[in-house]
């Protein structure tokens, strides 16, 4: 295998930091971006500029790399299995992909296979839906099958008066990156998934990486902090959670992995009961924020894991390199110049950052920083700060 290329469907940062984990291994990386200054852009010198979704444009970048991956989850998949057809590796590819786009292909799927989720159902009208709330107890979740990121198209509807809701915002677009949805609404395969409302004590991850052969790591799992549906830190490993338990989340994890035969990272985001039991949450077919930390923290990371399995090379141990491994989000605030912050963060020599890039605006991850420490609650604190000085509370 001589002078092998990925090429990656997405410019945003999960790209960028495949690139910096294919670069040492010496992959050639090809970047198919939304813009010429996205991200991933900006350090891949071989880019594209042109639309994921249109086959034209997907075909001819599939003709100059030797296998293809994601940055995200939107490239249709009917697209993708003639991309397959065509003869290119698509990996993960569309028969598992469809999980991680459409959530209630995906909540079907793990029920048959008697994976923990949440009581759901598909409701077609905000009858059906007061129905099933009547049914679990409110509050219950609503959300769209399809499309939605960052807590985008999700709602928590707290009694009757609120069904109307999900419904009405289903003759409008969700979003930039949702290509389903055009002027007259979304396509017919978008519906409201309906869910109970879980009481979690915590939510948790666990990431997988497959190779196609069916050769699987799992790395430790994660306690991760949501605030308004972003991932705002992470500790690794999971505090407080017995070896036991953790055995079983990542034996759930890799079984998901091998029965939806994934190649690549598969996240599976989970919400853990009072009770101690777990349900799942989402999935997502690609490297994913709840590893972040893997790049200090891990022997192998999740990006450089990733790119192994799509190139089909032997993956990576997933050890931890410390007792603790915390990951900080970076969220645009009100210091316009992360640069320009980097003397204060950095004279903590432990402190790891990663910008991203981007233009500073509220609430847009800008970039992650990562603490290893034996002491769990001073990387958290030394982790917190950093970011707090990135995001201008202390600039």
């Amino acid at each position: 295998m001589t002078d092998l290329t990925i090429g990656i469907v997405g410019g945003g940062q999960l790209a960028r930091m495949m690139n910096e984990a294919a670069t040492p291994l010496g992959l050639r990386v090809r970047l198919l971006a939304e813009a010429p200054q996205t991200s991933a852009a900006q350090v891949v010198p071989a880019t594209t500029v042109g639309d994921y979704a249109d086959e034209a444009t997907v075909l001819a970048f599939a003709d100059h790399v030797d296998a293809v991956t994601f940055d995200h989850e939107h490239v249709p998949t009917a697209l993708l299995a003639r991309l397959e057809a065509a003869g290119t590796p698509v990996r993960p590819g569309p028969a598992a992909l469809e999980f991680a786009q459409d959530k209630a292909a995906m909540r079907a799927r793990l029920s048959a296979m008697g994976i923990p989720c949440p009581a759901w159902r598909v409701v077609s009208t905000p009858d059906a839906l007061a129905d099933f709330a009547t049914d679990v107890g409110w509050p219950v979740i609503a959300k769209t099958s399809r499309g939605g990121y960052d807590g985008k198209g999700v709602w928590k509807v707290p009694g009757p008066d609120g069904v109307e809701e999900p419904f009405t915002a289903l003759t409008h677009a969700l979003g930039p990156t949702e290509r389903h949805t055009d002027a007259d609404g979304p396509a017919p395969d978008v519906v409201i998934l309906a869910e109970e409302f879980v009481p979690f004590t915590r939510e948790l991850s666990v990431l997988v990486a497959r190779r196609p052969g069916g050769q699987a790591v799992v790395y430790p799992v994660t306690e991760t902090v949501q605030r308004d549906g972003i991932c705002h830190a992470t500790t690794t490993p999971a505090p407080g959670l017995s070896p036991e338990r953790a055995a079983a989340i990542e034996a759930l994890g890799v079984r998901i992995a091998e029965e939806l035969g994934v190649v690549g990272i598969l996240a599976v985001e989970l919400m853990e009961r009072p009770t101690g039991e777990v349900v799942v949450n989402e999935l997502a077919m690609r490297p994913h924020n709840t590893g972040h930390w893997s790049i200090e923290g891990a022997v192998t990371s999740q990006f450089e894991n990733h790119v192994r399995a799509v190139a089909d090379l032997p993956l990576g141990s997933t050890a931890l390199r410390a007792p603790a491994a915390v990951m900080t989000n970076v969220l645009g605030g009100t210091n316009p110049d992360l640069v320009g912050s980097l003397s204060r963060v950095l004279a903590d020599p432990d402190v790891r950052v990663h910008l991203y890039g981007k233009g500073v605006k509220p609430g847009r991850k800008v970039g992650h920083v990562t603490v290893l420490d034996a002491d769990v609650e001073e990387a958290r604190r030394r982790a917190r700060a950093a970011a707090a000085v990135l995001e201008g509370e202390r600039a």
